[in-house]
């Protein structure tokens, strides 16, 4: 399928592995220049020299922190005007809310909610002025499943969906639009770091955490990033234009409701 969106521009944040590079290897595949970016420089730019290669085209890697201001200039001054955003940032560690400080609070709000929407209020505008904008973001399938370790993220990312079903519906008339994708267990270094905290909070190991989630997801297996980033390319083509303020679960089965 084409999705009609080879030479557009994006910035994919979060991109040097996991389902962040899953997202940029899929818009690559599909003729997109790309702005990725992630905090480790070495790596980042290792990943933006093999998308290069594999798909020819432009791709710029800029190592910061995108939970920063200073950050988000440096990405978006990197590269033309974004027709399509991908906010991606890591989640904040499992745990007791017992534990867990107003500092803790603030630095998962800043992360998971704060950043994705001032990066989605930097390219909006232009995005609206040029008739064309596609904006995902990779929040976690926690949003509509809470999971107990995971109260940080389950409370910043609720709060950043819903911000988002508020402006998806304003800039829609625009051919802009905004979407979530919702992950479940996929195979990334995020997994297995929730992995191991369900293993210490359960007293068993991180092989045995891993096995049991496996048997509780209807596929009986955790998914492969590839598959989210065709996903998240497909939100990205200027045939979705109709697919608005959704949140798409990718999680095997695991939700068992039917809203």
């Amino acid at each position: 399928m084409d999705l009609h969106i080879g030479g557009r521009h994006a910035i994919v944040c979060g991109a040097s592995k996991g389902l962040g590079r899953a997202c940029a290897e899929a818009l690559a595949a599909e003729g997109v220049h790309l702005v990725i970016n992630a905090r480790g420089r070495d790596a980042l730019e290792q990943v933006a020299a093999q998308i290069s290669m594999r798909h020819s085209v432009t791709v710029t890697a800029v190592a910061a922190d995108i939970t920063t201001a200073e950050g988000r200039e440096a990405v978006l001054s990197a590269g033309r005007a974004p027709d399509i955003l991908v906010n991606n940032a890591g989640g904040p560690p499992p745990g007791d809310f017992r534990d867990w400080s107003d500092d803790d609070w603030h630095q998962a709000l800043q992360n998971n909610m704060v950043a994705p929407i001032q990066m989605i209020k930097a390219v909006v505008d232009g995005m609206i002025e040029r008739r064309f904008g596609r904006i995902v973001n990779i929040t976690s399938g926690a949003v509509k499943a809470p999971i107990p370790a995971l109260g940080l993220s389950n409370g910043a990312r609720t709060g950043l969906t819903g911000f988002v079903a508020g402006l998806a519906r304003q800039v829609a008339e625009h051919n802009v639009t905004i979407n979530n994708l919702l992950p479940g267990p996929f195979e990334t270094d995020r997994l297995n770091n929730t992995l191991a905290g369900e293993a210490k909070m359960l007293g068993i190991t991180p092989e045995e955490a891993a096995n049991r989630r496996r048997q509780t997801n209807p596929g009986k297996r955790f998914g492969n990033p590839t598959e989210f980033g065709q996903a998240c390319a497909f939100l990205c083509g200027s045939n979705a234009g109709y697919i608005v303020g959704q949140n798409i679960l990718l999680d095997g089965g695991a939700y068992p409701g039917t809203l």
